[in-house]
């Protein structure tokens, strides 16, 4: 009998489950989508949950064993009390996420549905290392760099979620002028740095657009954002020497050199010649990633 778990994953824009097989394939039919937001609160996370949930669980067969839910977030996390405090909800603090999913699982199939919480970061990490682009790596980093950034270890093929599960939560690492890597990187902040040089566009999609068409100050925005990302690389490889790192999300495709880009501001600050060797690659999973990490963390 093939096992399932019910993935869910929680970032600053959208939330998604689906069904994930034990082989990391995702259950056509069973994924959705709900927004999440700014404006987010503990009640529309909830709503969003049960929505997602119940839509995901809705494909399983009747013979199929689902072994528990994995559920990614947006973070800082607490895996003790599985809640949640995302940077970028802050309405949405202290929601409790694990009981969320796992109360309205439970409620779907009439049993006790055993939920995990990690970090979205963590959760892709996990999945890149077991499918994707860090295969076979002794120690690798893997990020998401969106509406904001965060990231996760595994080391030897084992996830290293730290005292809370926040290990990797790069997007916090303070950068140039005190401000986050979060703050320069992600893609709001991309956007807004672009608009006060006087770009008139408005999200991560019109710099890759205006970029390739040309736009000078589109353009910078993307090699700001990605000098910053392998500045702040270049100290975790120098710290955790790192064979290799894995670079997800939107961010991460507004242009076809970003993780070659990504990959020279890396060698050329890292301190030595080990991190210097630490090789940057694109995400070998795409969109599914951050699900099949979620569902990972149950499945692994």
């Amino acid at each position: 009998m093939t096992r399932y778990a019910l993935a869910v994953d929680v970032g600053g824009t959208k939330m998604e489950a689906a069904l994930v097989d034990e082989h990391g394939a995702l259950v056509e039919g069973s994924r959705s989508r709900q927004a999440t937001g700014r404006e987010a609160t503990l009640e529309s996370l909830n709503d969003a949950v049960i929505a997602i949930v119940t839509h995901a669980l809705a494909a399983l067969s009747a013979d199929a064993e689902l072994v528990g839910a994995g559920a990614g977030s947006a973070g800082p996390i607490d895996r003790g009390t599985g809640s949640i405090e995302p940077v970028n909800m802050p309405l949405a603090r202290g929601f409790g996420l694990a009981e969320s999913v796992r109360a309205a699982a439970s409620t779907v199939l009439g049993r006790e549905v055993p939920t995990t919480l990690g970090h979205d970061g963590g959760a892709l990490a996990l999945a890149e290392s077991w499918l994707g682009a860090t295969q076979g790596a002794g120690a690798s980093l893997s990020i998401v760099v969106s509406t904001g950034v965060g990231g996760g270890f595994v080391v030897n093929g084992a996830y290293i979620p730290g005292a809370t599960g926040n290990a990797g939560h790069l997007g916090q690492v303070r950068r140039e002028g005190g401000l986050t890597l979060e703050e320069i990187a992600s893609g709001p902040a991309s956007a807004a740095w672009a608009q006060q040089q006087g770009w008139t566009g408005a999200t991560g999609e019109d710099l890759a657009r205006d970029a390739a068409a040309g736009d000078a100050i589109a353009r910078a925005a993307i090699e700001r954002s990605a000098k910053a990302g392998g500045e702040a690389l270049a100290d975790a490889a120098t710290l955790v020497d790192l064979d290799m790192v894995a670079i997800g999300g939107g961010v991460s495709r507004v242009s076809a050199d970003y993780i070659d880009l990504v990959q020279q501001a890396l060698t050329a600050s890292a301190a030595h010649e080990y991190s210097r060797r630490t090789r940057v690659v694109r995400s070998g999973l795409g969109d599914e990633g951050p699900l099949i990490g979620a569902a990972a963390l149950v499945l692994r």
